[in-house]
């Protein structure tokens, strides 16, 4: 490991200056103070040295999020604390175009505490146009789902997402960013579980396709940030598939718009070619930051199927209290977000009403998320905050 020393050194001015100056302010530079959030900005950061030529980089990454919830619906009420999410692991940069990213994760409420790998990756970045994953890797199908639940501004995901069972598999991925326009494509396999020699191996639960693009469309549009992504699904899976096992096809498109402390994320979502028939889904999600640390964050749900069971509430919270299939489900969310340091360190509560088919469901719930390792980049929410206005 390699440590620098750097000096600084000052030099005088000529005697003709000095002695023209008739006072001299010898108060040293106020320096501003940082925020917690720019302290903790490299948390989990074990080793940087660009110029080294084996290892420049090695971070030890992972969450916690856990979560209070009372869900009130038809059955009888629900509540108590979760831990929602635990994992950890850890990614090093290797031979300048190399990323090796390896994190366990916990099962529900840490039992068992080891459950698998979520990823278990290398990648090889040729440049910024071309980069190549092989390993067990998140799907990204959708913005929704794209975007990390280290940064999602709501408990949980949209309902119609959850009912495409997309989860961490074995694939080959290729992705690139050419400024104005980011892609994403690869082969998955459609095997997933705790038993990682077995993911894969197993052969015989199909596979998926998957093709996304993202355009910045700005220059269309006068706001700070605009972005439009669209998504495409092909998922041959089988009766051993254990990941998108749902529908056949799968369409998406989302626009990220922000400007000032506003954002909005709209998406529509289209499921085909399944044995419960086809579905719609919208998820609207308004945003706005009244303080540089809190945040209102909103959401309204739609889904329509053309089949009386088509539709599957949530599996957290809404199951278990009453809403469980039907052909209509809408939804409504309002919370504030607490930025203790950024999204490395916030608290969330929010209260949420659904209803599908006739039976409905309030879900209210205080969540403490935390993370250490490197942010991700994309469009908003990834890690972005917005300021409020002056």
């Amino acid at each position: 490991m390699m440590f620098r020393l750097v000096l600084s050194c000052g030099f005088a001015a000529d005697e003709e200056e000095l002695s023209s100056s008739a006072t001299f302010d010898t108060t040293p530079p106020k320096q501003e103070s940082k925020s917690l959030a720019e302290k903790l900005e490299n948390l989990g950061r074990v080793y940087k040295n660009d110029d080294h030529p084996i290892l420049q980089e090695w971070w030890l990454l992972g969450r916690y999020h856990g979560q209070y919830y009372n869900a009130d619906g038809s059955d009888a009420p629900q509540d108590g604390w979760e831990n929602r999410r635990f994992r950890i692991g850890s990614q090093a940069r290797l031979f300048e175009k190399m990323t090796v990213h390896a994190q366990m994760v916990s099962g529900f409420d840490m039992n068992p505490f080891y459950n698998g790998f979520t990823e278990l990756w290398s990648q090889w970045a040729f440049d910024d146009q071309f980069m190549v994953t092989v390993g067990q890797q998140k799907h990204r199908f959708t913005h929704d789902r794209n975007v990390s639940s280290r940064y999602i501004n709501t408990l949980e995901r949209s309902m119609f997402l959850n009912m495409f069972n997309a989860d961490y598999t074995p694939a080959i991925t290729a992705s690139g960013n050419t400024g104005q326009f980011a892609y994403y494509t690869g082969v998955f396999s459609n095997a997933t579980g705790p038993d990682m020699w077995d993911s894969f191996t197993n052969y015989d639960s199909g596979y998926s396709l998957l093709a996304s693009g993202t355009w910045n469309v700005n220059r269309w549009l006068d706001l700070d940030e605009a972005f439009f992504n669209a998504c495409y699904l092909y998922s041959d899976a089988n009766q051993h598939a254990t990941n998108l096992n749902r529908y056949k096809d799968g369409f998406s498109t989302a626009l990220i718009l922000t400007n000032g402390p506003v954002s909005l994320v709209s998406e529509v979502l289209l499921g085909t070619r399944s044995e419960n028939g086809d579905a719609i889904g919208i998820n609207i999600q308004p945003g706005f930051f009244l303080t540089e640390k809190i945040q209102l964050a909103t959401r309204y749900q739609l889904a329509l199927a053309d089949e009386e069971d088509g539709l599957l509430a949530q599996r957290r919270y809404e199951r278990a209290s009453g809403v469980s299939t039907g052909d209509v489900y809408q939804a409504g969310y309002a919370g504030f977000n607490y930025y203790i340091a950024g999204h490395r360190i916030k608290l969330m509560n929010g209260i949420e009403y659904a209803n599908m088919s006739g039976h409905d469901v309030w879900t209210a719930s205080v969540a403490f998320r935390m993370f250490w390792g490197p942010n991700s980049n994309g469009p908003f929410p990834m890690a972005k905050m917005l300021k409020p206005n002056s």
